[in-house]
This record gives C-alpha cells, structure tokens and sequence, in this order.
C-alpha cells in the first residue's frame, strides 16, 4: 500500500468540476481508493457563506454571549447561528459546540470551517457528503472518501476521519474470524474508511501548504464482510446521552 498527494490542482471555486480537475492530473489504476478533503468538495459545491447569510436569533446569541463570558473572546452570534442551521442538534453548548450534522457526523461547530475561505466567510460541509462522494465515485470509477479532519476525546490534536464514502463499504466486519491462538473474534468492526482519512491527512498536510486529494494504491479490502454503518445510532451512542445531562 503506498499514498501520493494529487499535485497542481487549483484553488476550487463554486461549479468547478472537481472530478475533471483530479482525472486530468491522475492516471488511476484499478482499486485505487481517492481521498479528498471536503473543503474542495464544499467549494465546488458552492457551500461558501458570508456572516451576513445569517440572521442571528435569540437562541444563536445567547450560546454567542456564553461561549464569550467563558472565554474572554469575542463571539459572533451568526456563527452560532450558522452552526444551529447546519445542525439536527446541539450536544453541547458550552464551553464548545457539539453539533450532530444533518448527515448523521458529530463533531464541533457542525464542521463549519473558517480557514482557506478565499470567497466568504465560512465553509460549510457538504449536505451529503455520501453523495458527493458517489458523484466522484461514478465520474471516476474508483472507490472515493470524502475526508475531514477531527479532534478526539482524551486525546490532543486531531487526525482526518471520513465524512462521506462511496464505492467501498465503510468498514469490514472481522466477527466471527479467529485470531491466531484459534479463538473466534467477537466485536471487531474495523472503520476503514476512517484509517485510510487518517493516513491520507497525514500526506495531504494542513494550511497553506496543504494538497487535498490523495490517492491510496495497492490496498485492498480482503475477503471480509462489509458494513455502511459509520456513525453510532442514537439509541446505541451512551456517550451522546451522558452528554447530554453534563452541564458546564
């Protein structure tokens, strides 16, 4: 398995076809998996706002007014504003926002980016990164993630995780495999779809210098069962209900 950045590409703007754009700078090979960061994804697809797109409400400058007593930063509210409208719920409000995405991700601020914004003010994620990523998929007849990158609990710094995925499943089921004292396996679900974000952040790089599609060559998934299960349903997510009830 070896990974390689995709050089040259442009900065991306709204209606830019993302997949001509990557075919004309690759030769693809059959099981290559791309990688590509959502923020190009957004910027084709016109997810690109300015502050003045949000009107704030009393709910958006309240969370705004308690985020700047805990912080000593000032707040726009219509950032929190933007958070709420890209989200199906706050999990926490304070000292951060957790939001849970339309599209089922949980991660702070809805995802909302304010880096590498040449033409607005915030980057939203894409509505449905899956199906961005089918686009790509069928556009280029290789397996696709789309990527972002994510902090942890427990842990300092963040790593790429995957937000949208198509031509592969999401991840491959060892339960029922054995390990090699013979014993059968019985919880292991490996999140591929996430491994191979991580090690494609790990290339693609951060700021300026950032590339951000990444091909991944010369891996394969095995002959093991698959699953499109990425993020924990509600009624299973015990850390999403304890969360709820904490308070700041």
């Amino acid at each position: 398995m070896h990974l390689f950045a995709v050089d040259g590409l442009p900065e991306i703007a709204a209606g830019d076809d993302l997949a001509a754009l990557i075919d004309a700078r690759v030769e693809f090979e059959d099981g290559d998996v791309l990688c590509v960061a959502s923020t190009v994804v957004s910027k084709a697809e016109g997810r690109s706002y300015d502050y003045e797109d949000f009107e704030a409400g009393e709910w958006s400058r309240d969370i705004a007014a308690r985020l700047e007593s805990i912080t000593g930063d000032e707040k726009d509210p219509r950032f929190a504003q933007a958070v709420i409208e890209e989200s199906e719920e706050l999990i926490v409000e304070a000292p951060f926002i957790l939001a849970v995405t339309k599209f089922g991700h949980i991660t702070v601020n809805a995802g909302i980016d304010r880096s590498n914004v040449p033409d607005g003010d915030l980057l939203l994620l894409p509505e449905d990164p899956s199906a961005s990523a089918q686009r790509l998929s069928d556009a280029l007849g290789v397996a696709v993630v789309v990527t972002d990158t994510s902090g942890r609990p427990f842990r300092y710094g963040q790593r790429g995780v995957a937000v949208g995925w198509a031509g592969m499943p999401a991840s491959r089921d060892w339960r029922g495999e054995h390990d090699r004292d013979g014993r059968e396996l019985g919880v292991t679900v490996q999140s591929v779809v996430d491994e191979l974000a991580g090690a494609a952040n790990l290339v693609a790089g951060e700021g300026d210098g950032g590339t951000p599609a990444v091909i991944v060559r010369d891996w394969e998934f095995g002959e093991h069962d698959g699953s499109e299960n990425l993020f924990r349903d509600e009624e299973d997510d015990i850390v999403r209900e304890a969360l709820r009830d904490w308070e700041f």
